[in-house]
């Protein structure tokens, strides 16, 4: 049985999460589960994204809370450092570029826990956003890079990251579109 983490830290997060998590569940072989790091946290808001995506409650909370950009990306690491050493899981997957992304994924790597990046190779070419390092620190280090589009393969070639990590999947928030389109329609709203 392979154990999968899904790394969400943002409500964002679990929007991305969703879609991969029920497919994950469906394939034979396959144990997916939610690592929450509690980077940004509203009880009443966080219950309302696991509720519409049909989602478990995290199997792990690691609680962090919030900090500046450092005290949050150390204290995800050392959190989950402890959690993939008595876990051992086979793929850690992270999404978006919160803190909490760069930080799952550099505490994996350092203790050889395949990694992949959901939404890789995503640029606004503006390194006085701190998304954007965490996007870069990211995309270098993860083993697998899922890209959402033409132009992340490119950003990542540009790089120089080689061919064999690049795979193109799509756009996440589509599959999470179409996971809650019969519910969206079926409310009752204007349409104009």
């Amino acid at each position: 049985m392979k154990k999968i983490h899904l790394i969400a830290a943002a409500r964002p997060n679990f929007m991305k999460i969703a879609p991969l998590y029920h497919e994950l569940v469906k394939r034979p072989g396959l144990t997916p589960e939610i690592i929450h790091t509690g980077q940004h946290y509203d009880l009443n808001m966080s219950d309302v994204f696991f509720r519409d995506f049909n989602l478990p409650s995290p199997h792990i909370h690691l609680g962090v809370g919030s900090g500046s950009h450092a005290e949050q990306t150390g204290n995800v690491m050392i959190a989950y450092e402890k959690i993939l050493i008595k876990e051992k899981p086979d793929l850690v997957v992270v999404v978006g570029d919160v803190n909490s992304t760069v930080a799952a994924t550099l505490a994996a790597v350092k203790l050889g826990i395949r990694t992949a990046h959901l939404e890789a190779g995503l640029r606004s070419f503006d390194r006085t956003m701190p998304e954007e390092i965490n996007r870069i620190i990211t995309d270098s280090i993860a083993d697998y890079l899922w890209t959402p589009s033409p132009d992340g393969d490119q950003n990542l070639l540009n790089e120089g990251i080689h061919n064999d990590r690049i795979t193109r999947v799509g756009n996440i928030m589509i599959d999470s579109l179409e996971m809650l389109r019969a519910t969206i329609e079926s409310m009752d709203v204007p349409k104009n």
